[in-house]
């Protein structure tokens, strides 16, 4: 994860580019792997940890109804969380992750180990789905942050 990191912050140095993240069930690992690297500060701008419900409305405006109606683990909410940060931090890319990392909450429709990871540059965005096995809630957010961390990466190149 540490190469890919330093990559990444090598690349956005490079380019001049600055990068933000919305983070729900990673708790703040993106944003840690970014800020190991030595040289981050000139390229990410902050993250944000929208953990709760309430924190995704209130800080990063996720209207309540799209979260009553798709549930926090969703592609819309995902997709609101990317938008927003951006809207927000004013950077050229941003990342948004929301999931569930178990080893409870999980549901036949939702099962534990599903993620959500949305990416915009510019004016396009992604949004990717992924499912990690069950192997405990580490093993799911240590996925997810590599994840991230390579989306980040084709997105640059």
């Amino acid at each position: 994860m540490k190469l890919l990191a330093k990559k990444i912050v090598k690349i956005l140095t490079k380019k001049k580019l600055t990068i933000a993240f919305a983070e729900s069930c990673t708790g703040g690992m993106v944003s840690s792997a970014i800020t190991t690297i030595n040289g981050s500060s000139k390229v990410f701008t902050f993250g944000l940890i929208v953990y709760s419900n309430k924190s995704k409305i209130n800080i990063l405006k996720i209207p309540k109804n799209i979260i009553k109606k798709y549930g926090a683990v969703s592609a819309q909410v995902c997709l609101s969380m990317v938008k927003n940060i951006n809207k927000i931090s004013k950077t050229n890319i941003s990342l948004s992750v929301t999931g569930i990392a178990g080893p409870d909450g999980g549901t036949k429709k939702k099962p534990v180990g599903l993620i959500y990871i949305g990416i915009k540059k510019g004016d396009k965005i992604k949004i990717n789905k992924y499912f990690f096995k069950n192997k405990g809630r580490a093993y799911i957010r240590k996925q997810t942050v590599n994840k991230s961390l390579k989306l980040i990466l084709s997105i640059l190149k």
